[in-house]
């Protein structure tokens, strides 16, 4: 993969800012696309388990993840289990089928004695760190050969619980007037509310 690959490009312009968190995300996900032998999800095909947590460092990891896999938070196929570790879990919904991919410790530790994380440790944007110092960490996850990034575990078996299905049944609010899906309205002195509208005193 180069930074002329589409999925590179776009997953640029989602992300906004130029990182070595994205891009490692993005290998991860083709990865795990290829050990499993299936494409990018165009609807809810793939679920993708993410085992960062929200407070981490390189939580950019995940844009790169929803970038190649097509699991996004919009769809619904993809979940951060809040573990403080740079892996991901896809799993085939239609055959179970699922692999495990984790980033090496070299992997991390190329980025940890950058100047570029040095930056990131104080504070700094990463928008606003020279782009000298981000781009041989971004050459670096680009070109590298993916079985040197991480460990690509053997193709398994993962249960999945069958999914919820879509409620496209709305009300509105008697409160606040805003349009809620129907299974999240309450009833309020007899009227139907929203939640955050319930909840108040």
């Amino acid at each position: 993969m180069d930074r002329n690959d589409e999925l590179y490009k776009v997953g640029l312009l989602l992300h906004g800012h130029k990182c070595p968190a994205m891009p490692m995300g993005l290998r991860a996900g083709v990865a795990a696309l290829e050990a499993l032998g299936v494409p990018r999800a165009a609807d809810g095909q793939l679920v993708a388990l993410v085992e960062i947590d929200s407070d981490q460092c390189a939580t950019c990891y995940a844009d790169g993840i929803q970038m190649a896999t097509g699991c996004t938070f919009g769809k619904g196929n993809i979940q951060k289990l809040g573990y403080g570790k740079f892996v991901l879990t896809l799993i085939d919904r239609k055959t179970g089928r699922s692999v495990r991919v984790v980033t090496r410790p070299e992997t991390i530790q190329k980025s940890k004695e950058s100047e570029f994380i040095g930056y990131r440790k104080r504070g700094v944007p990463a928008s606003q760190i020279d782009d000298e110092l981000v781009e041989p960490l971004v050459e670096f996850i680009l070109s590298s050969p993916a079985e040197s990034l991480f460990e690509i575990g053997a193709v398994g078996e993962t249960k999945l619980p069958a999914p919820r299905p879509r409620d496209f049944n709305t009300q509105i609010c008697s409160q606040c007037g805003e349009v809620m899906v129907e299974r999240y309205a309450r009833i309020k002195d007899g009227r139907i509310v929203c939640m955050p509208c319930a909840a108040k005193a």
